[in-house]
C-alpha cells in the first residue's frame, strides 16, 4: 500500500520525548516485528506516570519495539507524535487523547497509511468509529456512579442540605465528562444534594489545591468533595488542611484512582472513599497490538477489571500496592 507521507515538525521542537524502543527489538518493516507508537498524554499524575512504567515494561517483556512520546497535555503535541508515527511506518499507534475531540483529520491519515490505531484510557467523540480498532480502558460513567453511590448511602439518613464540590479533570477529556455524568445522574435524583462549586482542577495535584482554596473563600460551608483523581484530592486535601479543617471528617472526600498515596491517605482517615482506575494496562496492551498487527479481529471495546476501597479495603490492598 502507498503510504501517504506528511509533513513533519522535529519532533524535539514541542519538546516531544521520543524515547525509542526497550530491549533491541527489530526496527519496523523487519519480518515479524512489531513497533508500536505510542503517545500519552503527559505525566500529570501518579497514575500517569504509572500508566507509563506498565506500557515500557510491557513492551520490553513482549519484544515490542517502543517509540514514545509525552504530550505535555498539549493536543497539538500528540498529533505531531502520531504524524511522526505515520511518517516513521510503525506497525500499531496507540494514545491516550488529551481530550475527546479534534481527532477525525489525523486518525483519517493513519488509516490512508494503513496503519492501525488503538485507543488506551480515553476515548474519542467521533460519529466514524472506523478510525480506531479498539478502546482499551476503564468505564469512567460507572467510576462517576460509584463515586456518586457512596456520597447517596452516606448521606442517606441525612434530612439538610448536603453541599458538595467537585474538582474536575481536565476540560473536554473522557474521564472528566463521564465520571462527572455518572456522579450527577446519582445525585440528581436527591434535591438535598446541591453541587455549590464545581472547577477544572487538570487533573494535579498543585492544581487540585490552588482550586480548593478559592472554594473554601467563596464557599461558606462544603459538605463533601468529588475529587476526579487521586493527586486532586491530595492537593485539596492540603488546602483544607491549613484552612484549619480536618479532611475526612469537616469535609469529607471521594476520590478516583486508586494510586499508593490516595489509599494511604484512605487508610489514615483523611480520604472517605475511593474508586479504582487501573493504569496498568500494558500487558493488555501489547497482547492487543500483536493481534491488530496480525489483521486479527478484536472487540472494539476492552474494559478494565476494577474495585473501590473504604478504609479497610485500602489498608489491606497497601501492601501490595504496584503504584
Amino acid at each position: 500500500m502507498v503510504r501517504t507521507r506528511v509533513a513533519l515538525l522535529v519532533a524535539g521542537a514541542l519538546g516531544l520525548t521520543m524515547l525509542a524502543g526497550c530491549g533491541g527489538g527489530t526496527a519496523a518493516g523487519g519480518s515479524g516485528a512489531i513497533t508500536l507508537g505510542f503517545a500519552q498524554v503527559g505525566a500529570e499524575s501518579g497514575w500517569r506516570t504509572a500508566n507509563t512504567k506498565s506500557i515500557q515494561d510491557s513492551a520490553k517483556a513482549a519484544g515490542i519495539t517502543l517509540k514514545f512520546s509525552d504530550a505535555q497535555q498539549k493536543q497539538a503535541n500528540q498529533i505531531q507524535a502520531i504524524r511522526s508515527y505515520i511518517q516513521q511506518h510503525v506497525s500499531v499507534i496507540a494514545f491516550s487523547p488529551v481530550v475527546e475531540t479534534g481527532w477525525d483529520t489525523v486518525l483519517k491519515e493513519a488509516r490512508t497509511a494503513g496503519i492501525p490505531v488503538i485507543l488506551t484510557d480515553r476515548a474519542i467523540d467521533s460519529t466514524d468509529t472506523t478510525l480506531y480498532k479498539s478502546f482499551l480502558g476503564s468505564d469512567f460513567v460507572n467510576e462517576g456512579k460509584e463515586a456518586g453511590d457512596w456520597v447517596a448511602k452516606e448521606y442517606a439518613s441525612a434530612s439538610a442540605p448536603v453541599n458538595i464540590a467537585v474538582l474536575e479533570g481536565t476540560t473536554g477529556s473522557a474521564p472528566a465528562n463521564d465520571r462527572s455524568k455518572g456522579f450527577d445522574d446519582v445525585i440528581k435524583a436527591d434535591p438535598k444534594f446541591k453541587v455549590v462549586a464545581s472547577q477544572d482542577g487538570d487533573f494535579t495535584r498543585a492544581q487540585g489545591k490552588q482550586v480548593m482554596e478559592s472554594f473554601l473563600k467563596s464557599q461558606s460551608k462544603i459538605d463533601v468533595l468529588f475529587a476526579q483523581n487521586d493527586d486532586m484530592g491530595l492537593g485539596a486535601l492540603d488546602a483544607i488542611q491549613a484552612a484549619g479543617l480536618t479532611p475526612g471528617k469537616d469535609i469529607k472526600i471521594v476520590t478516583v484512582d486508586g494510586t499508593h498515596d490516595g489509599l494511604q491517605a484512605l487508610a489514615d482517615g483523611k480520604f472517605n472513599y475511593v474508586v479504582e482506575c487501573n493504569p496498568l494496562l500494558g500487558p493488555q496492551l501489547m497482547e492487543l497490538a500483536k493481534k491488530v498487527a496480525a489483521g486479527q479481529s478484536v472487540p472494539n471495546r476492552i474494559l478494565t477489571k476494577e474495585t473501590a476501597f473504604d478504609q479497610a479495603a485500602a489498608k489491606a490492598a497497601l501492601p501490595s500496592r504496584q503504584y
